[in-house]
Parts: C-alpha cells; structure tokens; sequence
C-alpha cells in the first residue's frame, strides 16, 4: 500500500470513528434540547453545558468534512451566548433554539466532500557530501581559476563555461550555479526557467557575481531566483557559507509538534496530517503532564485548544512561558472562536497564532510549517556566532556535555579537537581585521563541509575552534583533522596586491567505553594543543609527552 493510500486509509478509520461520536453527541444535545421543549430545564448552568458542546462541534465537525454542521453548530453557539450573556433568556428563543438542536442529527447525511488529502510539503532538506557540481559562468580568467581552486579545497567539483548557453546544455549533471553578471547578456526570466528541471521542481542554487551594486542588479538576481549576491571583488569565504547553506534548510531533524487537546479524535487528525508531512508529533490530554511533556519532547511548535475542561489555552500558554527555555516556542491556538476581541486576548496573554476551527490540512502543514521553520531559525541564529555562523562558546559546551553523557550510556567513543590558527595575530597586524576575519571564515566553512552532520562545531573564541566528534575514535579524529589541516595550509588568502597561506594546530582528545581520563577531555585536548604548537605549529596532536 503506497503512503498515499495508507494516508487515507487512516483517515477514513478516524473519520468513522469521529461519526460514530457524533451521533451519540448529537443524541445526547436533542435530550437536552427536549427537556428545554418540555420545559422541565432553564437552569442557565445547562444553558452552559449545551454552549460548550456546540463549540466544540463547530471546530472539529467542519475538520473532518461535515461543513454544514460545523456551521449550524457555530451559528447556534452564537445565538445562546447571546441569551446567556443577557439573562433571564428569552423562553420563546431558547425554543427555538432547542428545536434547531434536535434536528442538527439531519446535518450528518449532508456530508459532500470527500476527506482531503495532505498536501505534499516540499523537502528542501538536502544533505551536504563531497563532490557536489557547481557550474561557474564567470569571464573573468583570474577570477574564475581563484573561485576554482578555492571551491576545490571545500570539496566541490567545479565545471567551468563561458556563456549561459553551454551551462544550459549540462544543467542535468550540476548542483548549483554561480554566475557573473557583469559581462554579456543574459535574461533572468530565461535563466529562472532554466534552471528549473521541471515546471513543479525547486530550481538549483543559484549565486550572482556582479560589479554593478546597484538596487535594480539586486532586483534582476531576486527575480532570476538568486540565493546570494556578491559584488567584486568577492568576498570567496563568505560565498562558500552562502553555497553551503543554499544546500542546507535550517533543520536538525525534523519539526516537533505538540498537540493539547481534549478532542482525542480531532488530535488523531492533526497528528496524522502533520506526521504524514514527515514532522514528529505527541499528544497530551492531561494539560497537568504538560511541563513534564515538553521537558521530554522539547517541540518546535505547540498546537493547544483554547476551551479544555478546567484549564484555557491561554493559561497554559502562560505556564509554558513560564520557562525561559520555552520563550522561544511559538503556540498556536486552534478554536472555533470567532469573537475577534477573545482572540485577541488570548494572543496577547501568551499565544503567537490563531487559526480558527475548521482548519484544512493544508492550512494547517502551512501554519505549523512556517511557524516551526521560523523558530528553528530564530533558535539557530541566537545560538551561533555571527561571523562564522558556527555554535558559540557557551552553546559548543553543552553540546559537549551532551555527547559526552551520551558516549558514556552508549558506551560508543566521542572525541574533542581544540582547533587555533597559526600566528593569527600577526594576520591581523599585517593584512588588517577584515583579512582576519575571512581568514576565520574559512576555516569555519572547511571545518564544516569536512565533518560529519552529526559533529558538533564551535568557535570557541577568538581563532580557536572546538569541535566534538560522536562516535569517532582518536585514530579517526587525527585522520580527518590532518586531512582538513592540509586543504587549510593549501587555501591562498589575498590582501590588496599580496597572496599569503595560513596554518592551524589541532591538540584532540578521545575516551571509550574502557578508557576515561581522569582529566576533562577538554582540558586535555586544550594541553595537547599546546604541545603541537611548541612543537612547531601546522599538525595535530593526540598523545600526550
């Protein structure tokens, strides 16, 4: 059975489900309503109870396909609160009331559209490797042989042409296009169009070079659907970052959903939609298990009903807020509220969003799509150094501290480099700070386009780096630290009209599951460190005197 059927297969399965609840709600509804009829009730805490029922069939009837009852329940809903909201109510509306109550049973045969599928969400996602295929289209020979060499050393495969026409004939084989605009013609909208393998495809990356600076250049690259723009001379360090993360969406893993709700059925659905879109999602039905919840879970997104039994949306909110850790978790309220200023109260009190119920599943992937990717972002970009985009100095040690606890219940090694430029000092006296900077830069992006997605990088301050390497022996460490080593010490840095070459040091440090030092593993990476440089800078280290 293919994902697609099995999709609706699931739904169906909860669809029935939900309609086998709806008819005992509804029975249930008509023997109040009848009792309002006959008289024999107008106690306005029942007025209440059959309120909060309506509401709650507003929003979860019209989900699973039952739009006219969604509606009538909504409209229903509005008119008793009108009549509570005024008391004594009005016997001959309320009625009425009653009677349109016992016949919404009908509403359940009026069901015309099929259960909507979930749309299919882009995966953007793709996974860094070694020998990706970039297409260079720039006139300029000096030029083009220094974005080569360069691009080499990170890794790349570089195929170079002289025109747009001859790229067009091997756009099947690349990866990405780095194109300089400055010299010849060429057409954005052809260029777009082109790069677009197929009329639903995502085009390839694309990045412009160009010596005009001007807002329509910008404007002509945006429209050929350019990912980055650099102005000659180029910036080559802080152009791979960009080629880098044009290959890269901001995730680690995928999103994490949480849902609180007392509709077990319409939390199902939401699951199954958002899951099946290849998100991670949790359920929660006890609002009190809450902040056990997303200690456990830690999740992007928090999608809570507003009206739960004994608790509110809002006030749960609150509590997540709560928790400086959790400010950054955007909580979408889903409801079939309508009235704008409750709305808003409930936004201004801790929520981020509002969708009102029903919702389709294509708005819903939308929202907590865009929602998710947006905190990702946010998260990763106050973690990160701005330079370098890599962890910064607190965020590396934790994430040390983590893989180390984790190598020691796994058993399974971790290993630690302590990573410093060679006489970096001496860069920035000679060549000027800027200089230093692309000097650090791209050591940054070699550091990560060599390592694994699993290793943990970081600048650790200054020219020093910290990388930790999950299940990676000392012997493997030294390996790959050697190997990145010599593509730095190959790099040709410029500065005015001099070219110059920098080196680092590397001191590493590893434990397994039958050998832990007694020292910090930090500590002793950072000695090891030492070591290499006493001993005469541009190698690594990994045993100690």
């Amino acid at each position: 059975m293919s994902n697609k059927d099995q999709l609706s297969s699931q739904l169906a399965e909860l669809e029935s489900r939900f309609r086998d609840r709806l008819r005992a709600e509804l029975a249930e509804m008509a023997d109040a309503a009848k009792q309002v009829l006959q008289g024999e009730s107008n106690d306005p805490r029942s007025h209440l109870v059959l309120r909060d029922r309506l509401h709650k069939l507003a929003g979860s009837a019209g989900t699973f396909g039952y739009n006219t009852l969604g509606s009538a329940c909504r409209e229903l809903e509005v008119q008793l609160q009108q009549q509570i909201d005024k008391p004594p109510a009005d016997e001959t509306l309320m009625r009425r009331l009653a009677e349109h109550i016992i016949q919404l049973d009908s509403l359940l045969i009026d069901k015309h559209e099929t259960l909507p599928q979930a749309p299919s969400m882009s995966d953007e996602s793709h996974i860094p490797n070694a020998d990706r295929h970039i297409a260079l289209v720039v006139g300029e020979q000096e030029l083009a042989q220094q974005m080569s060499q360069t691009l080499t050393s990170f890794g790349y495969q570089i195929s170079q042409f002289s025109e747009p026409a001859e790229l067009f004939e091997s756009l099947d084989s690349l990866d990405a296009v780095i194109i300089d605009t400055s010299t010849g013609e060429w057409n954005a909208q052809e260029l777009t169009e082109k790069l677009r393998s197929t009329p639903d495809s995502e085009p390839l990356p694309l990045l412009v070079i160009s010596s005009d600076d001007s807002f329509n250049s910008r404007l002509a690259s945006v429209r050929a659907g350019a990912r980055g723009f650099f102005t000659k001379p180029v910036d080559l360090p802080s152009l791979e970052s960009r080629l880098e993360r044009s290959f890269t969406n901001h995730q680690a893993g995928p999103f994490r959903v949480l849902i609180i709700d007392d509709d077990t059925e319409l939390a199902a659905r939401y699951a199954l939609i958002l899951t099946s879109a290849g998100m991670l999602v949790e359920s929660e039905f006890d609002p009190e298990l809450l902040l056990e919840k997303m200690h456990a879970f830690g999740p992007d997104v928090v999608l809570m009903d507003i009206n739960m039994p004994d608790f509110s949306g809002p006030e749960l909110a609150q509590v997540i807020r709560l928790n400086d850790d959790w400010l950054r978790v955007p909580i979408i309220y889903l409801s079939a509220e309508t009235n704008a200023e409750r709305q808003m109260s409930a936004l201004l009190k801790a929520g981020d969003d509002f969708i009102t119920k029903p919702i389709s599943d294509s708005a819903l992937l939308t929202t907590v799509y865009a929602r998710a990717q947006r905190a990702r972002m946010v998260s990763d970009a106050l973690s990160r150094d701005s330079l370098t985009g890599l962890l910064k100095h607190a965020d590396i040690k934790d994430q040390l501290d983590i893989e180390i606890g984790r190598a020691q219940r796994s058993q399974q090694p971790v290993s630690i480099a302590m990573i410093d430029i060679d006489h970096f000092k001496s860069v920035n006296d000679q060549y000027g700070h800027p200089v230093g900077d692309n000097v650090i830069r791209a050591l940054s992006n070699l550091l990560r386009q060599r390592l694994r997605k699993i290793d943990r990088l970081g600048r650790y301050g200054g020219e020093e780096f910290l990388a930790v390497l999950p299940n990676c022996s000392i012997e493997d460490a030294q390996q790959i630290l050697d190997e990145i080593r010599a593509a730095f010490a190959a790099l040709n840095f410029s500065a005015d009209e001099h070219n110059f070459n920098c080196t680092f040091s590397t001191g590493i440090s590893a434990c397994t599951a039958d050998d832990w030092p007694s020292d910090g593993l930090l500590d002793l990476a950072d000695r090891r460190l030492y070591q290499a440089k006493k001993g005469g800078r541009n190698q690594v280290c990994s045993e100690s005197e």
